[in-house]
């Protein structure tokens, strides 16, 4: 009789198809995709004989006994589709009994969701059995429409670790969180990459909006928001007990020179992954191995935050003796790790020993005072560049003492590219019309800018009623000057005392 149960049917307990843990379709009318072609009369082979799904879905006689067959029918039907055997959904209804009493398309277009999201079906229905709660939760469609409005552009793997590991209560308000760092200036295109390198969980879900907010104003002190598009994982670390003690020990060496901490966030975000401990005991090593000042820790800092990523005992003590050895004093070494400070971090075996024979080479004398700066002056250059800028000065009739006098008083000559020094020699033997030999007393004109300084200076030279300026007198002094001492015929431009980019400058 239509709409009864018998208790024949309830001993009917056919064995599990072969195909019920693998990801096919048992059912040809049933698609998740077009669910127009769902049928709500027929009743399903599934073993629907276990008693407890029968005290979730059969509560009534009659006809209502024949729905609730069906929709436990395309329930059960629902969830083989997804790989998911007789066991594993009595165990997924056990956990979470509103299943049963949702609307079946409801649940589907749940799925759709989530398998449009990029949560394949094996994965899918692992996820389901250890969470069920994502298909009923209304948190949880509130987020697949969201990611979907980013482009569903997030990756499926940390949209699974997100349903993973927060509960669906914490999902809501995901979209204003997100929403609030566009409004602080993360770029729609870079906050996908941002939200695929965090713990979405810890950094955005857990914490309300006002605890993001706090953060966001922090940053903002030091125009520095926009390091969370370069390193997302800062948004994982807390701000009470991590981000403002280590900011505290910059704002304690610069005396809270709030651009300058900036600008050391901004070259290396990943600054703030450091401890207190770790950074303090950098500082301490410089201050007391160096001898350098709080300030001029904070100045090498600004140019070069990757000091703090250097082993102490590996690199950091044994350079900073090795210039100690040389009869460079504190303010000496201040100055050249101030324009060189990847000194510190080059690796001996692999790059430093091979420029330290190099130059012995050619004739500088160990520990002396010559050797360790000229060290710290080829550290930003390659060896292969080092050997071919000697190779070429040799070409032309250098020997290995006229190059180190060169070197000695102008430490960069090793440093420039090999292809600039050969254009500014030439330009100086063809054009000018000069004696190579000048460059023994003035080596700074190869640190000069060829096009907007030498060439500039000399065709200016040329319209003075005096023009034998020495290269000195030439490029040395300001432009102001320059203008008086060659008595030119036409004004001359440029800011007074201005100085051409490409020489290094003193630091002091």
């Amino acid at each position: 009789m239509r709409g009864t149960f018998s208790p024949q049917t309830s001993a009917y307990r056919p064995k599990l198809p072969a195909y019920s843990r693998v990801r096919v379709r048992p059912f040809a009318f049933f698609s998740l995709t077009n669910l127009s072609s769902f049928p709500t009369q027929r009743l399903y082979p599934w073993p629907i004989g276990i008693q407890q799904s029968y005290s979730v879905f059969l509560r009534s006689n009659g006809s209502k006994n024949a729905t609730a067959s069906t929709e436990i029918g395309a329930l059960f039907s629902l969830f083989q589709s997804l790989g998911l055997d007789e066991k594993e959904a009595e165990a997924i209804l056990n956990r979470n009994p509103d299943i049963g009493s949702s609307d079946v398309k409801f649940l589907c277009n749940r799925i759709q969701g989530l398998q449009s999201a990029g949560l394949k079906d094996f994965v899918l229905s692992r996820l389901i059995l250890k969470c069920p709660d994502i298909l009923t939760a209304e948190e949880v469609g509130s987020l697949i429409k969201y990611i979907h409005g980013l482009g569903g552009k997030i990756e499926s793997l940390q949209i699974k670790r997100l349903l993973l590991r927060t509960e669906p209560r914490f999902l809501a308000g995901f979209d204003k969180k997100v929403e609030l760092l566009l409004q602080h200036g993360i770029s729609r295109e870079k906050i996908v990459y941002v939200l695929n390198n965090v713990n979405l969980s810890k950094a955005i879900c857990c914490r309300s909006v006002q605890e993001i907010e706090r953060m966001l104003a922090f940053l903002s002190c030091y125009d520095a928001v926009g390091i969370i598009a370069k390193w997302p994982l800062i948004l994982n670390y807390d701000l009470d007990t991590q981000l403002v003690p280590r900011v505290g020990v910059l704002q304690k060496l610069s005396g809270d020179d709030k651009d300058g901490i900036g600008e050391v966030l901004n070259r290396l975000p990943k600054f703030l992954a450091y401890s207190v401990e770790h950074l303090q005991s950098h500082v301490e090593l410089l201050r007391t191995c160096a001898g350098l000042s709080d300030q001029e820790i904070f100045k090498i800092l600004v140019v070069f935050p990757s000091v703090m990523c250097c082993s102490k005992e590996r690199k950091l003590r044994p350079r900073i003796d090795f210039l100690k050895e040389c009869g460079l004093d504190a303010g000496e070494i201040y100055r050249l790790l101030r324009r060189r400070p990847t000194f510190l971090s080059l690796s001996f075996d692999k790059n430093l020993a091979y420029k330290l024979a190099m130059l012995t080479k050619i004739g500088y004398s160990y520990r002396t005072k010559e050797l360790g700066i000229a060290m710290g002056a080829v550290s930003s250059t390659s060896f292969k560049s080092l050997q071919e800028a000697i190779s070429l000065f040799l070409s032309y009739g250098f020997s290995y003492d006229d190059i180190v006098e060169m070197s000695t008083k102008h430490c960069q000559v090793l440093h420039y590219s090999p292809r600039s020094l050969e254009e500014k020699i030439e330009y100086l033997i063809e054009v000018m019309g000069r004696e190579i030999g000048e460059l023994l007393s003035f080596p700074a004109f190869l640190g000069y800018n060829l096009d907007t300084r030498i060439k500039h200076r000399y065709e200016l030279s040329k319209k003075a009623v005096e023009n034998n300026m020495s290269l000195n007198q030439l490029l040395a002094v300001s432009t102001e000057k320059f203008s008086k001492n060659s008595k030119y015929l036409v004004q001359v431009g440029g800011k007074s005392g201005e100085e051409d980019s490409d020489i290094d400058q003193v630091v002091r």
